[in-house]
């Protein structure tokens, strides 16, 4: 878990949102040692990939079974102290792509995002909160993608300029605007990354 706090520590925001959500999320983990694991029905940490090409002009996005919409790859943690593997290991699970790799090992995005109620494997999930933790990943766009059917029913390349007319969730269009930002500054060398 020190790794962890260590990570989202360094952290550095760029706007009230991020600072408030930090803060928040330490607290969080501080007083609760199961944060990683799912059976925390309250809130529970979640790792994102953030995946786009090397022009950064293109964002490569599953169609979520349960959102109904366009959106990142990720999951929960499940245990695992390592964020970042996580981030990877479900863009390749999500995407059938092979080879990704983190623009860096630093985090790209801390939000606190709302989970309606659902029903998930037949079972019934409460509303709850995704401690969202998320990298910025690049592949190339040539590489083979298929759909993982239990999670997803589509996986496509979209071109940022038509983010907003994919993505239906309309509070995580915020969030994929703000990475988006994020990656163009950082190559530009205006974030430290």
């Amino acid at each position: 878990m020190k790794k962890i706090i260590n990570e989202i520590e360094n952290f550095e925001p760029i706007n009230e949102q991020e600072a408030n959500d930090k803060k928040i999320i330490l607290d969080y983990i501080r007083k609760n040692n199961n944060v990683l694991l799912r059976e925390n029905e309250i809130a529970h940490i979640t790792s994102s990939g953030f995946i786009m090409n090397k022009n950064l002009d293109k964002v490569l996005m599953v169609y979520h079974n349960i959102y109904k919409s366009w959106s990142w790859t990720g999951g929960h943690a499940d245990g695992e102290a390592d964020l970042l593997n996580v981030a990877l290991k479900e863009a390749k699970e999500e995407t059938g792509i092979s080879e990704v790799f983190p623009q860096s090992k630093k985090i790209i995005s801390i939000d606190i995002l709302p989970v309606l109620a659902h029903y998930k494997k037949g079972k019934y999930v409460s509303c709850h909160l995704h401690l969202s933790i998320a990298y910025l990943l690049i592949a190339c766009e040539d590489q083979q993608l298929k759909v993982k059917e239990d999670e997803n029913s589509a996986v496509k390349w979209i071109d940022i300029k038509d983010l907003d007319n994919q993505v239906s969730e309309e509070d995580m269009i915020i969030v994929y605007h703000k990475i988006i930002k994020k990656a163009h500054h950082i190559v530009k060398g205006n974030i430290s990354h």
